[in-house]
C-alpha cells in the first residue's frame, strides 16, 4: 500500500483511520512542487523505504512518517525544491506500510532496489531496521534513519546505514547522569526490558553506565518481546524494592507496566521509562499517573540550532501543526532531520550518486533545526553531538530536566506514590 501524505492543509490532517484508507489507489508521499506560471521543471529525488502505519509500531511509525512528510512538503511548497550540483530537484518520496512486519518491510525494499530506487530512509523499530539495512547494504544505497537504534545495527561492519541517534548500549549516558545529581542519591536499582534487538542491547547500556556510577543492581527482568501482563515481575520488584525502576521496552509495554504498577500499588522513587512518556497518547491513556515518570528526549521546540530550511526548532514545530493533528514528538523531527542530512550530503557531494551521498554522510559535521549532525565511523549518532535530554511527566507536560543547559524544569524526585497521585 503505497500511503497517502500531505497534499495541502487538509489531507496533511488526515486522522489515522483515513491515512490507512487512502492506500485503496497509489497515493504518492511526494509534497507536490509548488505551482508558479515561471516555476521551472524540478527533477524528482526519490527516496523510498518503509514505515509502520498499522501494527504494533504504528503509534511512534506515525510520527516518522509526519516527520518525513513535513520535511519534503516544505522543501518542495515553501522552498520550491532544492538545489544540487546546479539542478533543481523536488523531494519523491516513495514510502510504503510495512505493517510492523520485518518479512514484509524486506520485500518492499527490495523490490524498491530492484524497481531502481537509490536512496532510503529507515522504518522504525530495530526488529525492522535490522534486516532492512543488510537489504540496502548489500545494494550498497544509503539508508538514513531514526528508528533502530541496536548495537547490531552498528557493529557489523555496515557502510551505508546511518542513524539519528547513538547506538543503544551508548544511550543512556545522560540519566545515569542525572541520577547521580538526585538527593538524596538513589542507591540501588532494577531494569526490565524486552528479549529484542534494541531493548537487550539498550539494557546492557543501563547495567554499564549505572554499575559503573556505583549504583547496586538489584535485578534485572526479561519480557517476552509480546507481553501483556507482567504482575509477576511487580511481585518480585514489591519484594525486593528498588530505588530506581529502569524500563527500556517498548511504548506499549511501558503503558501496560505503568499501569500494572498503579493497579498493584508497586511503588518505586523514580520510574524512568526510556519509551512511551514522550508521546501524549502515553500520557493521556495514565493520565494523572502519569506524573514524575522520566524518559529519555532527543529534541524539543526549545533546542538552540538552527538551519537554513526551517530556520529553527520553533519554526518546524509551527509549520507541522500547520500540516498535522497529531502531537508533535522527537521522532517527528528526528525524521524531518533524515530528510536535511540528506539533502545537505548530496550538497556537499554535489552529487545524488549512492556512493558519493554515503561519503558525504559518513563526513557529515552540520547542524540542523534538530541538531547537530555528526556519526561515528561505524554510523550510529555521535553521542555529543546526537546524544540525549532527560524529560519528565509535570503537569501533564514533558518537561526537559536535564543536562542543565536545556532544562527547562528542576526533576521531582522521589516521586510521590501512587495513591498521592489519585
Amino acid at each position: 500500500m503505497h500511503l497517502g501524505a500531505s497534499r495541502g492543509s487538509t489531507e496533511g490532517k488526515m486522522k489515522r483511520r483515513d491515512v490507512l484508507t487512502a492506500g485503496l489507489g497509489t497515493v504518492a508521499l511526494a509534497a507536490p512542487a509548488i505551482r508558479r506560471a515561471n516555476a521551472q521543471a524540478l527533477k524528482p529525488l526519490v527516496i523510498g523505504g518503509s514505515v509502520p502505519l498499522t501494527g504494533a509500531a504504528a503509534e511512534t511509525g506515525l510520527n516518522v512518517n509526519n516527520g518525513y512528510v513535513t520535511a519534503a512538503t516544505y522543501i518542495n511548497e515553501v522552498l520550491g525544491g532544492v538545489e544540487i550540483a546546479g539542478e533543481k530537484y523536488k523531494i519523491e518520496l516513495k514510502l510504503f506500510d510495512d505493517a510492523s512486519d520485518p518479512a514484509r518491510a524486506t520485500t518492499l525494499l527490495q523490490r524498491q532496489i530492484d524497481e531502481g530506487t537509490q536512496l532510503f530512509l529507515g522504518s522504525f523499530g530495530s526488529n525492522i531496521v535490522l534486516p532492512t539495512a543488510a537489504i540496502t547494504e548489500r545494494a550498497k544505497k544509503p539508508m538514513v534513519q531514526t528508528g533502530g537504534g541496536s548495537d547490531a545495527i552498528f557493529t557489523r561492519g555496515y557502510k551505508y546505514v546511518f542513524g539519528m541517534y547513538p547506538r543503544a548500549t551508548r544511550q543512556f549516558a545522560a540519566a545515569s547522569a542525572l541520577f547521580q545529581t538526585l538527593q538524596p542519591k538513589p542507591a540501588s536499582y532494577s531494569v526490565v526490558y524486552n528479549n529484542d534487538a534494541f531493548s537487550k542491547t539498550a539494557a546492557e547500556g543501563v547495567k554499564q553506565s549505572c554499575d559503573q556510577a556505583g549504583f547496586k543492581r538489584l535485578d534485572a527482568f526479561e519480557l517476552p518481546a509480546k507481553v501483556t501482563d507482567v504482575s509477576s515481575v511487580l511481585a518480585s520488584v514489591r519484594a525486593n524494592t528498588p530505588d530506581m525502576l529502569v524500563c527500556v521496552v517498548h511504548d506499549q509495554d511501558s503503558l501496560l507496566i505503568a499501569r500494572q504498577m498503579v493497579a498493584t500499588n508497586t511503588n518505586v522513587k523514580l520510574l524512568y521509562q526510556g519509551l512511551g512518556p514522550q508521546l501524549a497518547s502515553y500520557r493521556e491513556a495514565l493520565g494523572k499517573y502519569s506524573e514524575s515518570i522520566l524518559c529519555s528526549t532527543y529534541w524539543d521546540e526549545s533546542v538552540p540550532y538552527k538551519d537554513k530550511f526551517f530556520g529553527d526548532a520553533k519554526k518546524f514545530g509551527a509549520y507541522y501543526r500547520s500540516k498535522f493533528t497529531r502531537p508533535i514528538a522527537y521522532h517527528v523531527a528526528g525524521a524531518a532531520a533524515c530528510i536535511e542530512t540528506y539533502v545537505l550530503a548530496m550538497q556537499a557531494a554535489k552529487s545524488t550518486k549512492p556512493e558519493a551521498v554515503r561519503e558525504a554522510l559518513a563526513a557529515a559535521d552540520f547542524e540542523t533545526f534538530y541538531a547537530r549532525i555528526k556519526f561515528t565511523p561505524d554510523g550510529d549518532g555521535d553521542p555529543l553531538s546526537l546524544g540525549g535530554m532527560i524529560g519528565q511527566v509535570q503537569k501533564g507536560k514533558l518537561e526537559t530536566v536535564f543536562p542543565i543547559a536545556a532544562k527547562s524544569a528542576e526533576p521531582v524526585y522521589p516521586a510521590p506514590t501512587w495513591d498521592k497521585k489519585a
